[in-house]
């Protein structure tokens, strides 16, 4: 019999050493390497055993690019449109999607909702839990309307049961909720350890190839934020979706951080009821439904996530510090940019923020990270030090170069439509786009070239 080899794996990055250490020198991460076992590679074959009798091999093998067809039944829509946007039009045959959340913030309820509208609409449908029995899902299943006759649920661990099941019933799609929760018999490691994530991720990845079924996965995230695992993981899948929100907000956010079949950074937005997460339509308008007019300090900028224009509210307190260093506190926006737009302000703009404590926030729970939305910062700064407000019906965006320039931004031409949709009447952008603006109706285009231009333009 093969001799079982072990190691030490970090089971914060996968950093592997033959001996143990208290500190990951890959990661840095203090008490995180454990002893895993792994067994001889003549013994890791048991997925192509499995699927060789199910899944026929004939239409394995090269060919030419050009003469690889492709049908719209190899993408289908979840019925959930929000979902769907993120995707990028549906779900494709045989990708792998992984989408990670913190603790109870909806990723099961909204699976259980799209698995459901799918197995009504195209077939059978398989959702495995790891972390429920059926009774459960069951219970919960009656408060979210879920019933398809179509919908089949196995309460099952092990990979091995899960694939023959699989293979058997030939599911439209498969849920696996949670990875962390699965355990191959190959290894001798416990669910949920470096070695049991990565080799039950690459052969469900395999089996989706290998079937041309679609397997979604949940999996659980660290206290970073980012999910829980190898880093591998998330190179091994198709698309990876982040459920973002604020436990004190009842609104939901997925967001696609890699797609290989749709945009990147593409937002669904949701509304978590007592009946399950209700699609949000208009998100612009959901976040300045309670924006307060005239108030200093608050301005409205226009972001695009993946291909839609969003309307968010920034809002900026300015105020003499009480101790010798000023605090600058940001919530949604990046903080070392913050600080590099009031160093342009200072320096470019004559405002004088050195004795002052800077608090930036994003309305509703949103967080923004491309550089078009500085040129709103800046002002909402601007207008708080000043005590002027900002005109409710303008609108600005646009990124500040350390110059105190404006430069142009991407698709300055939706982002306008978009404000003149929800009724504001003035915009202040960079001039670049300015000039190549066409057809806008009765919007007011005000293009800055740079920060002085702007401040003249607002107060």
């Amino acid at each position: 019999m093969a001799k079982v080899k072990s190691f030490y794996a970090c089971q914060s990055c996968g950093y592997q050493t033959p001996k143990w250490l208290g500190r990951c020198p890959d990661c840095g991460e203090w008490n995180t390497i454990t002893e895993e076992k792994e067994m001889p590679a003549a013994q890791r074959s048991f997925t192509s055993d499995i699927l060789q009798s199910e899944i026929s091999s004939s239409d394995i093998k090269p060919q030419p690019i050009k003469d690889i067809p492709i049908s719209k039944e190899n993408r289908f829509t979840t019925g959930i449109e929000e979902f769907d946007r993120v995707l990028g039009g549906g779900l494709v045959a045989g990708s792998v999607v992984l989408i990670g959340g913190d603790p109870g913030i909806g990723k099961s309820t909204l699976l259980l909702q799209a698995v459901n509208k799918i197995a009504s609409r195209f077939g059978t449908v398989l959702y495995v839990s790891g972390e429920e029995s059926q009774a459960q899902i069951k219970m919960r299943g009656e408060r979210l309307n879920v019933s398809s006759d179509g919908l089949l649920i196995l309460a099952e661990t092990l990979y091995e049961n899960i694939v023959r099941y699989a293979a058997e019933i030939r599911p439209k799609a498969v849920v696996v909720d949670s990875i962390q929760t699965l355990y191959t018999s190959q290894f001798q490691s416990a669910p949920g350890t470096v070695s049991q994530v990565r080799e039950v991720a690459g052969q469900l990845t395999f089996f989706a190839k290998r079937s041309g079924i679609p397997v979604i996965i949940i999996g659980h995230v660290t206290k970073d934020g980012a999910i829980a695992g190898p880093r591998l993981l998330e190179h091994m899948v198709d698309t990876v979706l982040y459920f973002e929100g604020d436990r004190g907000h009842s609104y939901r956010l997925l967001r696609a951080v890699k797609n290989r079949f749709g945009p990147v950074n593409e937002i669904g937005v949701f509304e978590m009821r007592d009946s399950g997460l209700e699609e949000v339509a208009n998100p612009s308008e959901l976040f300045l439904s309670e924006r307060q007019k005239k108030v200093t300090g608050s301005v409205i900028v226009a972001s695009m996530e993946g291909t839609r224009p969003i309307l968010i509210e920034l809002q900026a307190l300015v105020i003499p510090t009480n101790f010798g260093m000023p605090r600058r506190t940001t919530v949604g926006v990046d903080y070392n940019r913050v600080s590099m737009l009031m160093a342009v302000m200072e320096k470019r703009a004559g405002l004088h923020l050195g004795s002052c404590d800077v608090f930036i926030n994003v309305v509703g729970g949103m967080r923004i990270d491309e550089p078009a939305i500085d040129l709103g910062v800046a002002a909402a700064i601007a207008s708080s030090l000043r005590e002027a407000a900002v005109d409710s019906a303008t609108i600005l965006f646009g990124e500040i170069g350390l110059g105190g320039e404006i430069r142009g931004v991407s698709q300055a031409e939706q982002r306008v439509k978009e404000a003149s949709k929800l009724g504001f009447k003035r915009c202040i952008l960079p001039q670049r786009n300015a000039e190549r603006l066409e057809n806008i109706g009765s919007m007011e285009i005000v293009g800055a070239a740079n920060v002085t231009d702007v401040m003249r333009a607002l107060f």
